[in-house]
């Protein structure tokens, strides 16, 4: 639309209505070009805003927003529906280091009461994964003395009683072994988190007893459940103790856990405690428990010690081994796992009381 504000060439003819309605036309032109403008950043801004709550709903809040910034997958927590194999890709993998200076001690006290509830940890487990339980009378329903346990390691249930010869037949273990973790960053975590790993209920199995000692400070590179419907679970829960405790693998250990992933690729961390695991239906003998992997005697690792009188070099033969087995001590129950004698049951060579702390009969279980 072309306006002239000319007032022509007859200007005596009424030039003052002339240049108001050139003013007016000129009005109404500007209050379209602002019209138009207004629509079009109008249609721009909705634009944004659609664009902006379509990411938002996609993968969650942008990283520029400060208030919105929680992530509800922290890599470094066990768990939350994390898939194995990307939590065993992020783990370090590196070279064995030297099993110099370990001890049991280097973990605290074995089965400490950690969570404060009244029972050690291992009577804590063995509540916790077994069935049909009852406990020792005047105990609070600490002390377990019977249950039935469906054990993941080899499929066969287990039906436990605790006693002087029944109890070490079924054991707790430390899915990732003591000895295992003090080589792959354990030595770097401090005492206070080495007590919280050697307690976790999440590292913690209720277990056939000979599957466990078969198994003593392996990793999956040397061992696995003979029980191949629980490999899965168990690397994955592997995976997820050296993710907390910020342990590492071994390339061996890593390759061997990627092989059992294969077979089940959609396998996630597990979240909490337990085996998670249903009997076979077969029924095995007796399952105890025995505490952890023994691990090998070292310069640090205190030593049994015996009588002067009951040496090897002593004259009187086959009464010498006699006197020797009789007069042996044990510092504690570190000492008797390091001379491989755990578990002790009274009678036995080097029995003591103060070893059995729930009077059982059996120590150093």
């Amino acid at each position: 639309m072309t306006v002239s504000c000319s007032a022509g060439r007859r200007p005596h003819r009424r030039p003052l209505v002339a240049l108001i309605a050139c003013v007016a036309a000129l009005g109404m032109l500007s209050a379209c070009g602002e019209a138009a403008d207004s629509s079009s950043a109008s249609s721009s801004s909705s634009a944004a805003s659609s664009s902006s709550s379509s990411t938002t709903g996609g993968t969650g809040t942008s990283s520029g927003s400060a208030s919105g910034s929680t992530s509800t997958n922290d890599s470094t927590s066990t768990g939350n529906g994390t898939k194995a194999t990307d939590a065993l890709a992020k783990l370090p993998v590196k070279g064995r280091a030297p099993k110099t200076g370990y001890s049991r001690d280097q973990f605290g006290p074995a089965w400490a009461d950690v969570d404060g509830n009244g029972c050690d940890t291992r009577n804590d487990i063995l509540a916790r994964d077994m069935q049909n339980v009852t406990y020792k009378s005047g105990t609070h329903n600490c002390v377990v003395t019977s249950g039935t346990l469906a054990d993941p390691y080899t499929g066969k249930t287990i039906n436990f009683k605790r006693g002087q010869n029944t109890s070490s037949a079924v054991q707790i273990d430390h899915v990732v072994a003591l000895s295992d973790a003090w080589q792959k960053g354990a030595q770097q975590i401090g005492a206070d988190r080495r007590k919280q790993l050697a307690n976790d209920p999440y590292n913690l199995l209720a277990v056939d007893g000979p599957a466990n000692q078969q198994k003593s400070d392996g990793d999956a590179a040397t061992w696995l459940p003979s029980n191949k419907s629980y490999r899965c679970a168990y690397v994955a829960r592997q995976i997820g103790m050296k993710t907390k405790y910020s342990l590492w693998v071994t390339q061996a250990e890593h390759d061997a856990m990627a092989t059992i992933l294969a077979t089940c690729p959609t396998q996630t961390v597990p979240t909490s405690g337990g085996n998670g695991t249903e009997s076979s239906g077969s029924t095995g003998s007796a399952h105890t428990w025995a505490v952890t992997p023994s691990p090998p005697a070292s310069a640090s690792t205190p030593a049994a010690t015996s009588t002067p009188s009951a040496t090897s070099g002593s004259s009187s033969g086959t009464s010498s081994n006699s006197s020797s087995d009789s007069n042996v001590t044990y510092r504690n129950c570190a000492a008797v796992r390091a001379a491989g004698k755990a578990p002790l049951h009274r009678g036995d060579p080097g029995y003591s009381s103060k070893l059995d702390r729930d009077g059982d009969g059996v120590a150093c279980e």
